[in-house]
Parts: C-alpha cells; sequence; structure tokens
C-alpha cells in the first residue's frame, strides 16, 4: 500500500475472522467498548481513537521500572515502527498473528496498529498465561511475555515468529527455545520508543546481544546508559536508565538498570545479571532485589513466587554456581504466593516487596 497513512486501512486487514474497514472498524470499537467482558474494551477504544482525526495517541506506561505516565505518540511513528516490524521479520497482507496482550499498553496497541497498516489477519484473545490453548490455528506472528511463552511450549509448533518482551528472557527458557522450530526473539524497548528498537535471536547461541532495526542509532551517556536517535519514530533523542555495552554500531549487550543497582557494603550488584545467573536453578518466576540494611546499607535477597523450596538448599546451590561471586550470594530468601503485576502482566516489583517488608 503505497505512502500509507493511519486514515487508510489496509484493505487485506481482518479481526478475528472479519474484513474490515475504516467506517466497519468504528463501529466494532463502539461494540467492544460496551462489551461486559473488560479486556475488549480497551481494544474497542483503541480503534477509535486510531481512526479518529487526531494526530496523536495517548499511552500510558506499565509503571513496572517507575512511576506510571501518560505519554503522547504521534501516530505516524507509530505507523513507521510497524512498517519497521514488518520489514524486519518479512511480514505482509494475509499473514496470521495473535494478539494476546493487554491493550491497555504500547505492546498490545502496537499489535493493532501492525495488523491495520500491514494487512494482517489478527485475532484477539482474553490476556492470559495460556493464550494459545484457546484455538488450534497456526500463526505467522505472535508476541507474548516470557510467562506466556513458558506455558505454551508445548504449542509453539503453531507460531512460526515469536516476539518476547516485558521482562529479559532468562536461560531456562532460552534453552528450552533452542530446541522448537519458533524462531524466536527477545525484543528491547518501551512505551517512548513505541515497543521494540532492538531485537535478540534467541535460537541463535552465538549471539548474545540485541541488533538495532532500520534507522536507529544508539550511544552511551556518562553512566553508560543506553542513548537511543531514530528520528522516524521520536521527535528527540531518548536517553534511557538502561545499563549497556556497545558492540558495535548497531549492536548492544544490555546489562541492567542503573535505577536498580544494589550498592551492599561499597559492592555493586546488578540485580539482572544476578538473576540471569539464578535462572538455572529455580524455574518458577523471581527476582533479587535490595532491602535496607543498618550494616550494608543494602541487603541482596532472592524473592521467589509460588510454593515453598528448601531455603538452606537453595543458597547452596547458588553458592555451588562458579559464575556467581560471594558478594552475588542472597542474605535471606523470601517466598510469596503470587507476585504483583503491572496491567500489563509485568511483575510490579516494589508492590510485590511490600508484601514482605
Amino acid at each position: 500500500m503505497a505512502n500509507p497513512t493511519w486514515h487508510n486501512i489496509h484493505p487485506d486487514f481482518w479481526l478475528n475472522g472479519v474484513q474490515h474497514t475504516k467506517e466497519s472498524l468504528f463501529e466494532l470499537g463502539h461494540a467492544l467498548v460496551k462489551s461486559e467482558e473488560p479486556y475488549k474494551k480497551p481494544i474497542g477504544e483503541f480503534l477509535r481513537d486510531w481512526i479518529s482525526q487526531k494526530p496523536t495517541v495517548a499511552v500510558d506506561t506499565s509503571g513496572s521500572t517507575g512511576n506510571p505516565k501518560t505519554i503522547v505518540l504521534k501516530k505516524e511513528h507509530m505507523m513507521n515502527s510497524a512498517l519497521a516490524t514488518g520489514a524486519y521479520f518479512q511480514l505482509g497482507a494475509n499473514q496470521n498473528a495473535l494478539l494476546c496482550l493487554p491493550c491497555t499498553g504500547i505492546a498490545g496497541k502496537m499489535m493493532l496498529v501492525r495488523a491495520m497498516v500491514l494487512g494482517l489477519h489478527l485475532d484477539y484473545v482474553e490476556p492470559s498465561s495460556n493464550p494459545l490453548s484457546g484455538n488450534t490455528k497456526t500463526y505467522d506472528f505472535v508476541a507474548m511475555v516470557p510467562l506466556q511463552v513458558q506455558n505454551s511450549l508445548d504449542q509453539m509448533d503453531r507460531v512460526k515468529q515469536l516476539i518476547i518482551g516485558g521482562a529479559p528472557v532468562d536461560l531456562f527458557l532460552r534453552s528450552k527455545l533452542h530446541s522448537l522450530s519458533v524462531q524466536a526473539f527477545e525484543t528491547y524497548g518501551m512505551t517512548e520508543t513505541i515497543t521494540h528498537i532492538a531485537v535478540k535471536r534467541i535460537n541463535d547461541e552465538s549471539t548474545d546481544y540485541f541488533e538495532t532495526l532500520p534507522n536507529v542509532s544508539i550511544a552511551v551517556d556518562d553512566r553508560g546508559c543506553l542513548i537511543i536517535d531514530a528520528p522516524q519514530i521520536s521527535d528527540e533523542k531518548i536517553i534511557t536508565n538502561d545499563l549497556v555495552e556497545l558492540i558495535g554500531k548497531h549492536q548492544f549487550e544490555w546489562l541492567g538498570r542503573y535505577d536498580s543497582i544494589i550498592n551492599s557494603g561499597g559492592i555493586k550488584l546488578v540485580p539482572e545479571k544476578i538473576e540471569e545467573k539464578f535462572s538455572s536453578l529455580i524455574q518458577s518466576r523471581f527476582f533479587v532485589a535490595g532491602l535496607p540494611d543498618e550494616a550494608l546499607g543494602q541487603k541482596l535477597v532472592l524473592v521467589v513466587e509460588g510454593g515453598m523450596l528448601d531455603q538452606h538448599e537453595l543458597i547452596q546451590n547458588i553458592k555451588g554456581l562458579k559464575e556467581v561471586s560471594k558478594y552475588e550470594v542472597p542474605k535471606a530468601v523470601y517466598f510469596v504466593k503470587a507476585f504483583e503485576e503491572t496491567s500489563t502482566k509485568k511483575v510490579d516489583r516494589k508492590k510485590t516487596l511490600q508484601q514482605i517488608s
């Protein structure tokens, strides 16, 4: 489709088995807003918002790494992001895609935008921990969070290309995906970058870095945090709080969040790198954090979701990992029945920690 704009819905766009035009989408959006099923309301609201005359869309951030806020994005930039994803993953008209993420956040909204811009046949389902269980269709393109992937491994033969966002993909899940036929990619992005601006190939064991999409330039500031220059999706450079190591002009290794560093007795610990080391031992969801400590300032603790494990045995197994230093061994282990989550199904670490404080 030449020179697409948000006013022109791709003629091959289908949603839940029905072909749609701009006019029918407005009617559908109105119906979904009135639906008694809560997950459909934000889908309807976004469809109506997208086909309106307004050149911008207001999107709420998840709040998983900071205070939630509302960001105004240009529809032109969102369309450019969809086209870049289509080019990178070779997505085109009449291919099947699945929306199984909440449409309250940017990830869910962008699945709709990609479908409307590229002409995908998109199915939407209620967000759940096992989104492929509702049908037996095969999909060319699906976006999930790690928990959904973990619970869908036995059905991944029905997915050709999978992008995973919302949280890092740990070693355990990565090893499971290596043996499957699905082409899986970990993504790097945020609301400000209109989802991903870089991807990491999970099936390629030789690659442990993110590669930027076309028309994205990267640098680091004096903290070692990533700076993103992507004029097609943002009018200004985006300065992040993500610690990275630049591998090349378009590649970087993600190290962790600058604002999540734990200072324990003068030793700076990066939670995300420690969690990667622990992931071979713990199969349920977990994270490490720093809690106030009179002697150390902050003490490193491990928080595990679900059933109780043998705390002493777990600590001993952690000490047995060659790559774990003595400073990275948790001072305490806490077990939480269920982690608190944001509206977009990301683990809310701050609220979860309040359960144990």
